[in-house]
């Protein structure tokens, strides 16, 4: 993620969210339990969260009702509340306009509907109508006259003529349509948006439209993601809107608005720490066989996909078989990859050098298998295996650098070159005290110049378990 987006965040005070195919996945009604995380973290940082939607309150399902938003925007920016139901704003369809509106859907031959405070009507009901509105609004009642007693604040067409169908331009000059589905679209006052409504909760609250992150999907959005501090869209938006989007994020299933609210920083992330819980840990493994014994690891693709592939790639071709540990430091680690046994050979399975893949769950420990490089982003095929035992650090002074408490206990108790952490790429762990007593043996023997061995340490093979 780009940091000058991660500065800007540091000025978000309030985070909206559209509801489908944002918050739960529209034709499913599927929410992931992040939501439920999302905002209890946010809360806890004292951030304000809203919904931006184009659905009316009673169209809103239980589940995002029960999140308790701080505020909501209804019927795309007509309305707006706060979670005590005390109203912030409202923009209604004036009278005239909504007949006018009536007359020429009934004159075209297009089917209507209307959207009022506490209900929502239809000017008729066949096939076509239920198909495309009883998942947003289940059961709607017929009424063609309902704006003869009621406010309303928003309207539907119902048709099959997409965007083909244009108002007239006595209506044009009042109401605009927004498509949100191949058989409808919005009818709105013109001028009227969720991004209209959002500006007067910013009003009632004193912020400044850079004190807000949205997340959205579709076109009636876009007003919003201009208005907007940061616009976050959806991996299933359409393409209008990620086009406009600051950072396009994961889709709903994926857990998308946990991933972009972590990426920015805005919620802490939740760490997993792999290398100090082995054995719960499931994926590759690999054996380096050596003329010294043999060391099982644990690989880490989750975390380091693209290092892991190049190691299991160029392990499984035999690439390694017969190279030597070329450098080797007692009390720090060993080294090997390189088919020239000098330390300046090695190719990936890329051809070129490849970039880091660090990762805030994966530490230099003592065991870790980790990428030797010459600078950033200059991996090849060499690695090398920690082995330091002994840190000068105590818990509290890692922890007050940074690093995390587990890792920093770990460094504290079994050591590791805590220094090299985001300087080379870790992507695998020791699975075992054999191992540890091969990695000790080979770091005791006798080296020369360059820390070269001088009796060569030999890999034999290195085996890969999948």
């Amino acid at each position: 993620m780009d940091a000058k987006l991660k500065y800007k965040a540091k000025k978000i005070k309030m985070v909206f969210f559209d509801i489908d195919d944002t918050l739960r996945v529209k034709d499913t009604g599927y929410m992931p339990e992040s939501i439920q995380k999302v905002f209890k973290a946010l809360k806890a940082k004292g951030i304000l969260t809203g919904i931006a939607s184009g659905r009316a309150r009673y169209g809103v399902p239980e589940d995002v009702q029960n999140l308790h938003a701080d505020y909501c925007v209804k019927l795309n920016g007509a309305y707006a509340k706060d979670d005590d139901k005390n109203i912030i704003f409202q923009a209604p369809i004036p009278y005239e306009v909504v007949k006018r509106y009536r007359e020429w859907a009934d004159a075209v031959g297009i089917h209507y509907g209307m959207a009022g405070r506490h209900q929502a009507v239809l000017s008729v009901r066949n096939d076509l109508v239920s198909n495309t509105i009883d998942h947003v609004y289940a059961d709607l009642e017929v009424d063609p006259d309902f704006n003869e007693k009621h406010d309303v604040y928003q309207m539907w067409t119902f048709e099959d003529q997409g965007d083909a169908l244009q108002l007239p331009e006595d209506l044009a000059e009042h109401l605009r349509l927004v498509r949100w589905h191949d058989n409808s679209s919005d009818v709105v006052l013109k001028g009227t948006s969720k991004a209209l409504g959002v500006s007067k909760v910013l009003e009632h609250l004193g912020l400044k439209p850079e004190n807000i992150l949205v997340f959205g999907d579709e076109l009636n959005d876009l007003e919003l993601f201009d208005f907007a501090g940061i616009s976050v869209a959806m991996g299933v938006s359409h393409p209008l809107v990620q086009e406009k989007a600051d950072f396009v994020t994961k889709k709903v299933e994926e857990d998308g608005i946990l991933y972009a609210l972590e990426e920015l920083g805005l919620i802490e992330k939740e760490l997993n720490f792999p290398q100090l819980e082995l054995e719960t840990v499931e994926g590759p493994k690999a054996i380096i066989k050596t003329n010294h014994g043999q060391m099982s690891l644990q690989l880490f693709p989750e975390q380091a996909p693209k290092t892991v592939a190049n190691f299991i790639g160029l392990a499984k071709e035999g690439y390694y078989d017969g190279i030597i540990f070329h450098r080797i430091i007692s009390d720090f680690m060993i080294q090997g990859g390189d088919p020239t046994g000098t330390g300046m050979g090695g190719q990936s399975i890329y051809g070129d050098s490849f970039e880091d893949e660090f990762s805030d769950e994966l530490y230099n420990l003592r065991g870790a298998l980790s990428m030797a490089n010459a600078g950033p982003n200059t991996n090849g095929s060499q690695f090398f295996i920690v082995q330091n035992a002994r840190i000068p650090y105590a818990q509290k002074e890692l922890e007050r650098g940074g690093w995390p408490a587990p890792i920093a206990k770990s460094y504290a108790e079994n050591g590791g070159t805590p220094h090299l952490d985001r300087r080379h790429t870790v992507f695998g762990q020791l699975l075992d005290q054999e191992s540890f007593t091969v990695l000790d043996a080979i770091a005791a023997v006798e080296t020369g110049a360059q820390d070269k061995p001088k009796e060569d340490v030999v890999i034999e093979t290195i085996e890969v378990i999948d």
